[in-house]
């Protein structure tokens, strides 16, 4: 060992190995982690990480960079340096851009255009729909493919699988995780007609998007799943009843939660932010959030992601419910989870497990999420002392805003290293763009 020169050394931080803290050096070849050690070994650049914690690098599960087709409110380079800046080392993304990404072509033209500006490493989600279901079992296995992702409701066009029908044809056809939008499209019709009306009161958005139409969608999903013996991943629960529900049928559905409804709660969101807080599923009352939270640190939850879903301020200001739902979040997941850790909401090596352990356990991704010999040097490097201000100024994503915009943390990321390379540090980007396709342990 003694003879071998290491690119890079993380020096004297407190390194996150699997679930505790420990004061140990990091020491990295060619990409991947190579040495855990406290010994001062040869290496050519060494990072002093004195007073810093040395994470795996987080991974964001969930994010929607709108290209092609949406590229006026982001498109894949500019949503990916927004991650690298907060910290994310990794993103999957989402099929709801024009045209859909639901065929082979699709997947290849992300992963082409992703190729020409990639910050962080990245994989894409195939949209499942009845019309493509036949082949998803030969498509999903395709390179750059992190799962299958279902819309139940609040999509467009060929995406929306709202029936059981439907939503059956996916789950039979194909072996690897279902990411699923549990909303139920024909009560959300009824009740907005019902409930919603002619209101133009965004405070009615928690209403008409019921608790019951979630808890309605994820029964459907779970029990189709467990039917078919499918593996379903729930994203984005809100209500205290799907965690009930959840509880019970862990061993079919994995379950997500996002830092928006971990963080903002209604009414006080919509009469302070607007439609700024809006998004699907909407954020709810405080009674719903408590539950998210007491569901968290009793292990139902796998995942914490941003759900980071930009429109511009000019269509965010438009009069409810014409607003399009959606906010930005992949550059201030990590900041508003720390901040999190620091009020006692949760754990440090909690977090870690939801953001890095959890996306590499469900869908089985190669090499990554965690500080172990031979795995990715992905970093996410953090003060946990540091305080700041998150402000709409910092925001690299095309939208220039933030629904945390003058918001106090405790808890940032100094330095965000992909594969060896420290890309970002102190909040000033270091390198050009070098992020690679993900690779998954079931296509490889």
């Amino acid at each position: 060992m003694s003879n071998i020169k290491y690119s890079l050394c993380l020096q004297n931080g407190q390194v996150m190995i699997n679930d505790s803290l420990c004061s140990t050096n990091v020491y990295i070849i060619d990409g991947r982690i190579s040495a855990i050690s406290d010994k001062k070994l040869d290496s050519v650049k060494t990072i002093d990480c004195t007073n810093l914690t040395v994470l795996p690098g987080v991974i964001d599960s969930q994010v929607h960079f709108r290209e092609p087709g949406l590229e006026g409110k982001e498109n894949l380079e500019s949503g990916m340096l927004a991650a690298v800046s907060g910290g994310v080392t990794s993103i999957f993304e989402m099929p709801n851009t024009n045209p859909l990404t639901i065929t082979p072509e699709t997947i290849q033209d992300k992963l082409n255009r992703a190729s020409k500006g990639a910050w962080t490493d990245y994989a894409f989600y195939l949209g499942g729909t009845m019309r493509t279901s036949s082949n998803l079992s030969k498509w999903e296995n395709l390179k750059g493919v992190c799962g299958i992702k279902i819309f139940m409701g609040a999509s467009t066009g060929d995406l929306v699988t709202a029936t059981d029908e439907e939503v059956e044809s996916v789950v039979s056809n194909g072996r690897r995780v279902i990411a699923v939008h549990a909303e139920d499209q024909m009560i959300m019709d009824h009740n907005q007609d019902s409930i919603l009306g002619d209101s133009h009161d965004v405070g009615m958005h928690c209403k008409w998007r019921s608790p019951e139409s979630c808890l309605s969608a994820t029964m459907r999903v779970v029990n189709l799943a467990r039917k078919h013996k499918r593996r379903v991943h729930i994203l984005h629960i809100t209500t205290e009843e799907e965690m009930e529900f959840l509880s019970k049928n862990k061993d079919v559905a994995s379950v997500e939660l996002l830092a928006n409804h971990l963080t903002l709660h209604a009414p006080e969101c919509y009469e302070r932010l607007g439609t700024l807080a809006q998004q699907n599923p909407p954020i709810r009352e405080k009674k719903h959030q408590d539950a998210l939270w007491a569901a968290l640190n009793s292990g139902i939850v796998d995942i914490v992601a941003s759900d980071h879903a930009p429109h511009t301020l000019d269509e965010k200001s438009q009069t409810y419910p014409q607003s399009p739902s959606g906010t930005p979040g992949v550059q201030t997941l990590v900041p508003i989870m720390l901040n999190h850790v620091n009020n006692g909401k949760l754990t440090l090596s909690k977090l870690v497990s939801l953001w890095s352990y959890g996306p590499e356990r469900i869908h089985k991704i190669f090499n990554k999420g965690r500080i172990k010999e031979g795995y990715d040097a992905d970093f996410t490097i953090i003060d946990m002392n540091k305080e700041m201000i998150i402000q709409n100024s910092q925001q690299r994503s095309k939208s220039k805003w933030t629904p945390y915009d003058g918001m106090k943390v405790k808890g940032w990321v100094t330095h965000t290293i992909l594969r060896g390379n420290c890309v970002m540090q102190d909040d000033e980007i270091l390198s050009k763009p070098l992020g690679q396709m993900i690779k998954f342990k079931e296509t490889i």
